[in-house]
């Protein structure tokens, strides 16, 4: 598969997964015991898109516990920092991957990979380097202490065709679709 069919299917993949749920919790789990509640109460909540960070070492054992058994979720790996983590993520089970910021090494990796990348940006340069090897959907993070929505309006000024999933400060009175 190319490049280019790779890229509009990150795109599309990417916007499937988040039209599923109104927001993505990001998890972060200290205890597998705690995994399965947690994940299932979400998703028969009504969140079944759920984003597990990879901050301790239980990460991934947890997405692969939620992949094999909540077949209505769609987990994905967040805090990757590298092609490594990108890959282990992969297998075990992630269906998406989050990163809080972006480096061109794990930008151009994942162009070559089936998992969907949502790259986190915090910045019109970091948004203008990835837009550049043809990413259109982005995590903004940290979203308010950068700038919140005002940031997004003015980022969609030269560049109309991006969206966003703000992370880190969003309120429920500040959800919106940019």
């Amino acid at each position: 598969m190319n490049n280019e069919t790779l890229k509009q299917q990150n795109i599309t993949e990417i916007d499937r997964i988040c039209s599923l749920s109104p927001v993505i919790p990001v998890l972060t789990f200290n205890s597998l015991d705690e995994v399965l509640p947690i994940a299932e109460a979400l998703v028969k909540g009504g969140l079944p898109v759920l984003e597990v960070t990879l901050r301790t070492d239980i990460a991934l054992e947890a997405i692969k516990l939620i992949a094999d058994n909540l077949p209505d979720a769609q987990v994905g790996a967040g805090t990757v920092l590298n092609p490594e983590q990108y890959e282990a993520a992969c297998e075990a089970g992630a269906t998406f991957i989050v990163t809080p910021g972006s480096t061109t090494e794990l930008l151009k990796h994942a162009l070559t990979q089936q998992v969907p990348l949502l790259p986190g940006i915090q910045t019109i340069s970091e948004l203008m380097q990835a837009y550049a090897l043809g990413y259109k959907r982005f995590k903004f993070f940290p979203a308010e202490v950068s700038g919140g929505v005002n940031a997004l309006k003015a980022f969609a000024g030269p560049i109309g065709d991006v969206r966003f999933c703000p992370t880190g400060g969003i309120r429920l009175n500040q959800q919106q679709t940019i």
